[in-house]
């Protein structure tokens, strides 16, 4: 845990480029709004008399003295643990002298959400975000309640190790002593090998379909922890410029943006054969996200809707395949390469058909992911559940020989820390994520990510009023602290198994409860 004096440590440094110096320190970052969510509401009736006992009792600072006198009218309720308080000493509701204090659950609260993101994980990644530690606050932070996919496992974990999540603590020493990194080279080809510290790194997210404010702190953030994000195929602007040796350029079907100088600038490029969340139907930027900005980086013409073809129409083999690979190789001697794919049910040829092309990394992309301009109808319908399509090439790979010459990533839904590491349980070297760091600053998964006006939080968004709601140093931190919060996770889970590397976890399903038909009604939630 940090110490009281870095949590309110002065205002960071300045770096050349304008922004505070990213720094894997964590730094409270509050929720910029005024009225934050919480899941409970506390009630002051005009029976208070000002007492302060409250105040005095409460250690999560719900209640607060204004200046000195008397308490603040309105109580700082998102921090309240709600009914899982009332097992403690410090409950203010019982112990209230006059009965002034009620509890009940906040409406705004559960309009959030749904059964794969719902109100709880919403409110769990902020707090999260806001605080960088995996939080205790009577919300349900590790799962869903879709009933399927991650929802739908839980972990094994030995009988010694059970004890319930909220009385433990991370051992400082235990996190000293636990590898999270990941080799992301293991062919022996001559190139550079690129290690990050996390098995996690932020997928493609196009200029166009969110802000260059979010492009900015997600590249940050991935400096500060020696790890990557992506450009998308919406190009690579100037901005990230600073951020090379920790960004992902993107060749997808449409070519947009894709240039030989930003190919020449980065370790890591990605060709995206095809999206988890709508296989088969390409990209799609509407129009009113087409700003100049977006034009002048796309090569497009303002205001049209714009489309990325499936498949890419120069691949129609693994030879092929290869030619886009070599292509790249020969433009930059020192990259690495990695080959997003979707699910379909021949994945496993698939990835093995990469792996002889000549990739590095091979990204399977599940159709839980996708921000709110993916279309229902191909999220749910299409590609296989990547829990599936996880285990299936991982065991192929096994039995070609070849497993341990390729880095397996997966994304499509990685809500949680536990989610990464189920991943990797099922086979898995790491994990990609998207909409978590979206949700990390504040996205409220409203669905309306296809309009450049539609986001009410300025994330998914190119309009230039919008995007002013997210400052990028506030941003960074929010990414920052999730990720250490994530850390944090990891390595309780990890100690748990007896485990201090993560590749340890790797493969191993017998790690892992199939909850089936009992659903939530079977987990142990211990």
């Amino acid at each position: 845990m940090i110490s009281s004096a870095a949590r309110t440590s002065s205002t960071p440094a300045r770096s050349p480029r304008g922004f505070a110096a990213p720094s894997r320190e964590v730094r409270p970052a509050p929720d910029r709004y005024r009225n934050a969510i919480g899941r409970h509401t506390v009630r002051r009736s005009a029976d208070c008399v000002a007492c302060g006992l409250c105040a005095e009792l409460c250690p999560q600072g719900v209640h607060a003295r204004a200046g000195g006198y008397g308490l603040a009218l309105r109580p700082r309720d998102f921090l309240c643990l709600g009914p899982a308080c009332s097992e403690t000493d410090h409950y203010c509701i019982a112990r209230c002298p006059r009965q002034a204090l009620s509890l009940l659950r906040n409406p705004t609260a559960e309009a959030l959400g749904d059964p794969r993101w719902t109100s709880d994980l919403i409110l769990a990644t902020w707090r999260q975000a806001e605080t960088g530690h995996a939080i205790t606050l009577g919300v349900e932070f590790r799962h869903g309640e879709s009933g399927g996919g991650f929802d739908s496992l839980e972990f094994r974990f030995p009988d010694a190790a059970r004890e319930p999540r909220e009385i433990r603590e991370v051992d400082p020493s235990a996190s000293l002593r636990t590898s999270l990194g990941l080799d992301l080279n293991r062919r022996s080809d001559g190139r550079p090998q690129v290690h990050i510290d996390l098995p996690v790194y932020g997928g493609g997210m196009s200029f166009g379909s969110v802000s260059p404010h979010v492009m900015l702190a997600r590249a940050r953030a991935a400096e500060a922890w020696n790890t990557f994000s992506c450009t998308g195929e919406g190009g690579y602007p100037d901005r990230l410029r600073p951020y090379d040796h920790h960004m992902i350029t993107q060749v997808a079907t449409g070519l947009f943006g894709v240039r030989e100088e930003t190919i020449q600038r980065v370790r890591l490029v990605e060709f995206k054969y095809a999206q988890g969340a709508k296989p088969g139907l390409g990209g799609h930027l509407l129009g009113d996200k087409n700003t100049p900005a977006v034009a002048r980086m796309r090569g497009a013409v303002v205001g049209t809707a714009l489309f990325s073809p499936f498949p890419f129409h120069s691949v129609y083999s693994v030879e092929d395949h290869k030619k886009h690979v070599d292509w790249i190789k020969e433009i930059n001697p020192q990259a690495l390469i990695s080959v997003k794919v979707s699910t379909p049910t021949d994945v496993d040829m698939v990835a093995i058909g990469s792996y002889y092309a000549g990739a590095h990394i091979i990204h399977l992309d599940g159709s839980y992911g996708g921000t709110g301009a993916a279309p229902d109808i191909a999220k749910k319908n299409i590609a296989m559940p990547i829990e599936y399509a996880i285990p299936k090439v991982h065991r192929f790979l096994e039995a070609e020989g070849v497993r341990e010459e390729v880095v397996l990533v997966a994304s499509g839904g990685i809500r949680t820390a536990y989610d990464a590491l189920k991943s990797i349980a099922l086979g898995a070297d790491g994990v990609v994520i998207g909409t978590a760091e979206l949700v990390a600053i504040g996205c409220v998964r409203c669905g309306a990510c296809e309009s450049g006006r539609g986001c009410p939080r300025g994330i998914a968004t190119t309009d230039n009023e919008l995007l002013k709601k997210v400052d990028v140093d506030w941003a960074t931190q929010r990414l920052v602290n999730l990720m250490a919060a994530w850390r944090e996770q990891m390595v309780e889970v990890l100690g748990r198994f007896g485990m201090s590397k993560i590749g340890e976890l790797r493969g191993r399903t017998d790690c892992l409860r199939y909850l089936g038909e009992l659903g939530a009604a079977g987990r142990n939630d211990d």
